[in-house]
């Protein structure tokens, strides 16, 4: 694949042919024939010749971090943050995935690694724990989570860098297929777009033994052997999640518990929502693109087709693919002649009027809810015999990660079943069933009461009586979502419970 630097030169190619000034073709030289400068005569840049681009594009990432304040899905926190912070601190809760050895101590093993530092320099604040990852609308919105899909399309990007591809001038096996193995390592499913890139790197090489036995062979063992040394030292016994993580979402298909989708959601929803307005620039791009990238199209199709046989679908799944099609749209704009201009301005204003909305207002509440929490902790002298529970549907909010702070606290759980029962309803499903009867047997003696309830807007008339019944008051609301279904609500509700207490005289 190109580097930046030669999509830039072919993006401007237009603008080049205005000047009407003779030239000397003879003494013209193509780069593409220049043997590469010596490091004397290089400008000195670190960065490569597009400095500028590059040091842009960390602003602009940076920026990003700081204006995605919403939450997406429970796995940015759940699966890492939380993790993270359970096996630095002590303490935090691991879902049923690591209970069953789905999931991997190598990606949450990043962010321990800095909690730890922070930790040893007294600066583990909670403003400081949260770390976010830089990087169309989606892109915005997803990559700076900490969502396992989020490192697998970094990962990605990066050895799509390195792939043979024809005219690419930084092919290297070693680190792609290296980039490659930490991204199956991670997230098994990265695997997925990376077969037809890789049966298609074996078919045109010519010493493919040497490939297998010098390349692919040493780096799978080595990635495979580290991973697996580091989920003996935290889960105390040898174990190969990627296996139990296919196992459990392809052979097993148990996913569908968390929901299922027709099998052709991914190209009738899926796709065009994370591409956006871009789909019409990428479906023009397909036909302009040069034979060399058809393999990109062959990988965007193959894993929208795998991910389609699955029958729990997410957007989030189809992420690792989004800067292929970006090719694409990039030769669809730069054919454009007319209407270049505009074209650029649709993308730009309506992607980043999109961006803004779901980094700034769409489902924020949970995490809003969250730092109040977190700042009652720290301001509240009374804290130790304060306790939360969270009615909300199972994981809708970050955890302890989020409150930095041992504060007994509860939600409802959600396990899927592994056992094969009939008619099997998690803790959250028995609880939506009746609420205001499940709160009467649960907390039957007022002792056990939490101190502070979090719930959905939708849900307060329906236990409004178990709530003045227990002298709970509203004291807290935050804004959610426009966009509210289900058991979520528009708004989140803090209640706390005020007790009368009485004044003994003497």
């Amino acid at each position: 694949m190109e580097q930046e630097g030669g999509n830039g030169r072919l993006f401007f190619r237009g603008l080049q042919n205005r000047s009407h000034e003779k030239m000397k073709l003879r003494k013209r030289k193509s780069t593409l024939y220049l043997s590469p400068p010596n490091s004397s005569e290089r400008s000195g840049d670190l960065l490569g010749e597009n400095i500028y681009l590059v040091l842009f594009t960390i602003a602009l990432r940076i920026c990003n971090c700081f204006l995605v304040q919403t939450s997406f899905v429970p796995d940015e926190y759940w699966q890492s943050l939380e993790v993270a912070h359970h096996m630095v601190f002590n303490y935090g809760y691991l879902t049923w995935e690591w209970t069953e050895r789905l999931r991997g101590y190598t990606y949450p093993l990043i962010f321990a690694s800095i909690y730890k530092i922070l930790h040893l320099l007294g600066k583990d604040s909670v403003q400081l724990l949260f770390f976010c990852q830089l990087c169309s609308w989606f892109t915005w919105y997803c990559c700076t989570r900490t969502l396992t899909n989020t490192m697998e399309t970094v990962l990605t990007i990066i050895a799509l860098f390195y792939y043979p591809l024809e005219g690419s001038k930084s092919m290297n096996s070693v680190k792609y297929s290296s980039l490659v193995a930490l991204a199956f390592i991670i997230r098994p499913t990265a695997l997925i777009p990376w077969i037809p890139l890789v049966f298609r790197h074996f078919w045109q090489e010519q010493k493919k033994l040497d490939l297998i036995l010098y390349q692919f062979l040493p780096i799978g063992f080595i990635t495979l052997s580290l991973s697996l040394i580091i989920d003996r030292v935290f889960f105390g016994q040898w174990t190969l999640v990627q296996y139990n993580f296919l196992k459990f979402n392809v052979l097993q298909n148990l996913g569908t518990f968390y929901g299922s989708h027709p099998w052709h959601w991914y190209f009738s929803q899926g796709f065009p929502a994370v591409l956006g307005t871009h789909l019409p620039f990428f479906i023009h791009g397909c036909f302009l693109a040069p034979k060399r990238y058809r393999i990109l199209l062959v990988t965007i199709l193959w894993t929208l087709l795998v991910y389609s046989m699955l029958s729990h679908k997410e957007f989030r799944f189809i992420y690792p693919v989004l800067p292929f099609c970006m090719v694409f749209c990039g030769y669809s704009l730069n054919h454009l002649k007319t209407w270049k201009k505009p074209a650029l301005s649709f993308l730009f204003l309506s992607n980043m009027l999109l961006a803004f909305y779901t980094g700034l207002v769409h489902q924020r509440g949970t995490l809003d809810v969250m730092t109040h929490i977190q700042e009652l902790c720290y301001n509240n002298p009374n804290i130790s015999s304060a306790s939360v529970f969270i009615m909300m549907p199972c994981h809708s909010t970050p955890y302890y990660s989020h409150v930095h702070y041992p504060l007994p606290m509860r939600f409802l759980q959600c396990p899927p079943d592994l056992t094969g029962k009939s008619q099997y309803l998690d803790e959250a499903d028995i609880f939506y069933l009746n609420p205001l009867n499940w709160l009467y047997r649960e907390f039957h003696n007022d002792s056990t009461l939490p101190t502070h309830l979090i719930i959905f807007s939708i849900l307060e008339e329906e236990i409004s009586a178990f709530l003045i019944s227990s002298s709970y008051e509203r004291t807290a609301v935050f804004f959610h979502t426009h966009l509210p279904e289900g058991r979520t609500g528009s708004h989140i509700y803090v209640y706390e419970r005020k007790l009368k207490r009485k004044l003994n005289r003497s």
